[in-house]
């Protein structure tokens, strides 16, 4: 019988793999959704894998046969953290929690101002800020705002500066969180601001997402809950 946690866990693992897809699409990646799993053909952008698992008990070779594994950099997002990937070349880079906010928990409100990104200037502005001069800021290229399932959020300094943000991507169950970053002052300076403005664009829907160490700390300390583990394996 599949329990509250495991539907968490498989709303969370398609509306990360919606994302992955999306974010593919932007570069020009075509990618596929199957019954078992999310996966690209061709090598995805940087920091995103090449396939997402949405049920339990994927079978690995199947899987690993879906992605290129010739070219430096594969990996598999393994959303319920049941699988063995070593025989195909694959090691565990990390570990995480997937998280989950009830649409019902109290609404935050923020000291900043959040607008969402709908032109090529301020999505630019807002990446080089997630990016914090690490030289990847075209990651997030203007064709991403085409995405209607797609909101990237920026908080804003008196001076209109972006400081902190994340993007929000809508599934039909839940709203899933990810990028999230501030300037100065960590997660617990980003949450309040993403939170108010997730909270005022889907009210009825929870929020979802995943983290480990500090950043699943912080996000404990804004009203989510872990739900399952998963684990980001990499090809050697």
């Amino acid at each position: 019988m599949t329990t509250p946690k495991q539907l968490t866990i498989r709303a969370a693992a398609r509306n990360n793999a919606e994302w992955c897809a999306a974010m593919s699409r932007s570069h020009g990646l075509m990618s596929e959704f199957g019954p078992q799993a999310w996966a690209a053909p061709a090598r995805t952008p940087l920091y995103y894998p090449d396939a997402v698992t949405l049920v339990p008990g994927v079978d690995p070779a199947a899987l690993a046969a879906r992605i290129d594994t010739t070219t430096a950099g594969a990996s598999v997002k393994d959303s319920f953290a049941d699988l063995d990937l070593t025989e195909a070349g694959f090691h565990v880079l990390f570990e995480a929690q997937w998280i989950h906010r009830p649409a019902s928990a109290p609404a935050i409100v923020s000291d900043l101002a959040w607008d969402v990104a709908t032109d090529p200037d301020t999505l630019h502005a807002w990446a080089l800020a997630w990016d914090d001069g690490n030289g990847n800021a075209d990651l997030f290229r203007p064709e991403l705002l085409d995405d209607p399932a797609t909101f990237v959020l920026a908080g804003r300094s008196a001076s209109g500066r972006v400081v902190t943000g994340a993007v929000a991507n809508r599934s039909d169950q839940v709203v899933g969180v990810s990028n999230l970053f501030a300037t100065d002052g960590g997660p617990d300076a980003a949450w309040p601001v993403v939170l108010e403005a997730v909270h005022r664009l889907f009210p009825a829907l929870p929020v979802v997402g995943y983290e480990h160490g500090d950043g699943l700390e912080a996000a404990m300390r804004h009203g989510f809950g872990p739900v399952g583990p998963l684990r980001i394996w990499l090809h050697r």
